[in-house]
């Protein structure tokens, strides 16, 4: 499949991210793993992309973090706070609205199916 226009990545991806740690805590490879398999193998985060994006949220007070060695090897957990699940919340609610509006725009665009390449 194509890839995705980093343009719309960059909007949604604290979103995906939030959305990631919505059933509980993960760390930084496991949330990777999360969104490639939930998203059919479209959303490839690097790391150098998403430890940003969890220090940000950390910062922001929406995921808190913790060392741990539960699985005999030292990793570092994030989850959301209470704020971070009112703002996945949000947020899903506001993609949701704006995708909505998309398919409006688009009108009998907006409901074909992708073409093979």
């Amino acid at each position: 499949m194509d890839a995705i226009n980093p343009e719309l990545l960059r909007g949604s991806l604290e979103l995906m991210v939030l959305s990631a740690l919505s059933d509980g805590k993960q760390y930084g490879y496991s949330i990777q793993a999360k969104l490639w398999e939930s998203s059919s193998e479209i959303i490839d985060l690097k790391a150098g992309t998403l430890y940003p994006i969890l220090h940000k949220l950390e910062k922001e007070g929406l995921v808190k973090s913790l060392w741990e060695n539960e699985t005999g090897r030292r990793r570092k957990w994030y989850e959301l706070t209470a704020a971070g699940r009112k703002q996945l919340r949000n947020r899903a609610d506001e993609w949701r609205r704006y995708v909505d509006c998309l398919r409006r725009i688009l009108g009998p665009l907006g409901d074909l199916a992708p073409q093979p390449a």
